[in-house]
């Protein structure tokens, strides 16, 4: 059997989405879970997440004759790759920083918000676009995923929900309300 299928198979059998796996030259095995959507614990992946999924394929890779030196599962991150045509449809709507393989005229690099172009029939492929402003103008260009080098999400830091709204002011106290009242002056 090989081991990368057996790596698939027990990360998705824990209830995770396997988003990449790594191996290096010097025997360190990378495996990045993530959380599936709508998942009741939450939308990010934690320590125990880890430990848990860690525990899991240091017994699946033993028995499957996995080879390597240091084992390590973490979460994707902020910036999380988009890989399968799954991670595209999930991430729709999404700001995503996105490399083709190919330029197109004269230019690789694209960061804007992700979009279905058009949905697929009945087994064809989905065409993609990603909507971005050069500047000028917002537009849009069309692309498939045999054409992506790389494409990742565009990390948001949203400290406790409060990404968009103002900090909450804490309730001042009778003492300072009445020093307010007489012009900041103590009486």
């Amino acid at each position: 059997m090989n081991w990368q299928a057996a790596i698939e198979r027990t990360v998705t059998g824990l209830g995770y989405d396997l988003v990449d796996i790594e191996r290096s030259a010097r025997g360190l095995l990378r495996v990045f879970i993530d959380r599936l959507p709508g998942d009741p614990d939450g939308e990010f992946i934690t320590v125990d997440d880890c430990e848990k999924v860690t525990r899991q394929l240091q017994h699946v890779l033993e028995v499957e004759g996995g080879s390597y030196e240091r084992l390590e599962v973490s979460s994707p991150g902020l910036d999380r790759p988009l890989k399968k045509a799954a991670d595209y449809v999930r991430f729709a709507g999404e700001q995503i920083e996105l490399t083709l393989k190919m330029p197109f005229q004269g230019r690789k690099k694209y960061q804007g918000v992700l979009q279905v172009q058009e949905q697929p029939k009945e087994g064809e492929a989905a065409q993609w676009r990603i909507v971005f402003n050069d500047g000028k103008a917002e537009q849009a260009l069309g692309f498939s995923l045999e054409e992506v080098r790389e494409a990742r999400l565009v990390p948001v830091v949203d400290f406790k929900g409060r990404r968009f709204a103002p900090a909450p002011m804490a309730p001042a106290s009778e003492e300072l309300q009445a020093d307010e009242e007489v012009g900041g002056q103590k009486e």
